[in-house]
């Protein structure tokens, strides 16, 4: 099932800057076949729904192992049935 998601993970306690989290989150989104469009405060995907949630999952364990103690993402999800989602679709 195709979706459309804005994600926003945060980081919590590392600091001032989390740019170095930042782009990692971006580069283990971009190794994905996703449409991809990052924002000041997260990334809106288009993508297939399992492959969006499991690559949320691995974000959160890559993130970990790297160092980082507490995370909280926010996962905005969108799906239908009348036709396919797009961030396309969403612009005004």
């Amino acid at each position: 099932m195709k979706a459309t998601a804005e994600l926003q993970v945060i980081p919590v306690g590392e600091g001032v800057s989390v740019r170095q989290q930042v782009k990692h989150v971006v580069e283990l989104l971009q190794g994905h076949d996703f449409i991809l469009e990052t924002h000041a405060s997260g990334t809106n995907i288009e993508g297939d729904l399992e492959v969006i949630l499991a690559v949320v999952a691995q974000i959160h364990e890559q993130l970990h192992a790297s160092g980082n103690v507490r995370l909280v993402s926010y996962l905005k999800l969108e799906t239908r049935t009348d036709k396919e989602p797009t961030l396309a679709g969403k612009r005004l």
